[in-house]
């Protein structure tokens, strides 16, 4: 079926029944479409689940990627379904069905022109009031990636680069090799110094 969003306010019930071939997120009761990746984007992606998926090898967590339904507030409302591209769960008691019940201790999104605004703002808020411990911005334009760990409630920032290697909070002993990440992705564009022409 097609979400007409001027329906109201619709939760994880209503979710499950809509058109398997269009994605779509929902956050408190509002639908969002999603839409598909680019190749650099499932690039970056593959990368990251794989060193990651390395590292937890023998080990109780779980790292999983889209599509994979993390239902944030299943508790309570139940009207906030997100497909984060990748999520580390390491309370197996909260995998159900199709993905995660309540706030997975990480998650992973990338960047493209036409979520950004979507992940740095709405989702952000949304993994912030959760309790997501730990949320990764991958932007593959400008290769770089910044790293939110969640303190008193709060998120802390943290920016990392395409040579660097990353620490996961959540996954002691950890380290993401961002080269390997973005080793698809375009080379960002130079910043002019002060007082140069763009």
């Amino acid at each position: 079926m097609a979400v007409e969003r001027e329906k109201g306010h619709f939760t994880y019930t209503d979710y499950v029944g809509w058109d398997d071939s269009v994605r779509y997120e929902l956050i408190e009761g509002i639908p969002y479409m999603m839409t598909a990746p680019t190749w650099i984007h499932q690039s970056v992606s593959a990368s990251l689940i794989t060193q990651i998926h390395s590292f937890l090898y023998g080990k109780p967590c779980k790292v999983f990627a889209a599509p994979f339904d993390v239902r944030l507030n299943a508790a309570e409302n139940d009207d906030t379904v997100v497909q984060p591209d990748l999520v580390v769960v390491c309370d197996r008691s909260k995998l159900s069905g199709s993905g995660c019940l309540g706030a997975p201790d990480m998650v992973v999104e990338i960047l493209s022109p036409s979520n950004a605004r979507y992940d740095i703002l709405v989702k952000f808020q949304q993994y912030q009031k959760a309790g997501v411990k730990e949320y990764w911005i991958v932007d593959p334009e400008r290769r770089i990636v910044t790293v939110f760990v969640l303190e008193n409630g709060k998120y802390v920032a943290d920016t990392y680069g395409d040579t660097d290697t990353v620490p996961v909070f959540v996954l002691e002993g950890c380290q993401i090799n961002m080269q390997d990440v973005f080793e698809d992705a375009p080379e960002a564009p130079e910043v002019a110094a002060e007082g140069e022409a763009g």
